[in-house]
């Protein structure tokens, strides 16, 4: 979920110096040079799923049906998938953000699935979505660090979630709305993230800018 790792080409005095390691030891590191950078996958899963629901939310499809599979499957499944990706590649960042928001459509599946966010009502659903209204600004705090792509992915998130609270628990159509459109303002945000990451990882090089935190 940060900038794209690179390989120094340039071979150190002490690597040449150093004696060889184990035989054993040889697969485990060459299977750990091998793995990709989950980025691509949980921005894009986040990313579509999010365009989905967010239409819906805007008024301009009328139902949130088709959103369901997506968010069992795709926002969920491979979402938590990238975090536990994360978790491997050492990154406490995207593994906490990938496996929390995956956890969250899958929440989001069950309640849509059960009939339980009729049941829960809209004080029900606001203080739920206030609470992933909290998470995701501290998660923005920490974004700063990451790069420029990131955090403003977050930023628009934060105002999405929010204003998608604020419409649960008054119930004003319009405030629900503005939630969706600032939802597809920030799936175009995060794809663009995955986009980056997959063509710079294709090109060898960066050529999309990620803006990486100094």
């Amino acid at each position: 979920m940060n900038q794209i790792n690179t390989t120094n080409p340039e071979v150190s005095v002490a690597a040449v110096t150093a004696p060889p390691a184990p035989a054993s030891a040889a697969p485990a590191a060459a299977s750990h040079k091998a793995l990709a950078d989950p980025g691509a996958l949980g921005l894009g899963a986040f990313a579509l799923t999010t365009f989905v629901l967010s239409m819906s939310n805007t008024g301009i499809v009328p139902s949130s049906v088709a959103v369901l599979g997506l968010a069992l499957f795709y926002g969920g499944s491979a979402q938590v998938i990238a975090g536990i990706w994360e978790l491997r590649n050492g990154n406490t960042f995207g593994a906490t953000a990938f496996t929390s928001f995956g956890a969250f459509w899958l929440a989001f599946w069950y309640l849509e699935s059960t009939g339980g966010n009729v049941a829960a009502g809209a004080a029900g659903m606001g203080t739920f979505l206030l609470a992933w209204t909290i998470f995701t600004v501290y998660m923005t705090v920490a974004a700063k660090n990451t790069n420029g792509s990131i955090f403003i992915v977050f930023v628009a998130l934060s105002i999405t979630f929010a204003l998608l609270a604020i419409g649960a628990y008054t119930g004003i159509t319009a405030i629900h709305q503005l939630g969706g459109w600032f939802g597809i303002l920030t799936a175009l945000l995060a794809w663009y993230g995955s986009f980056a990451v997959v063509y710079n990882s294709t090109a060898g090089r960066a050529v999309l800018p990620v803006w990486p935190a100094k």
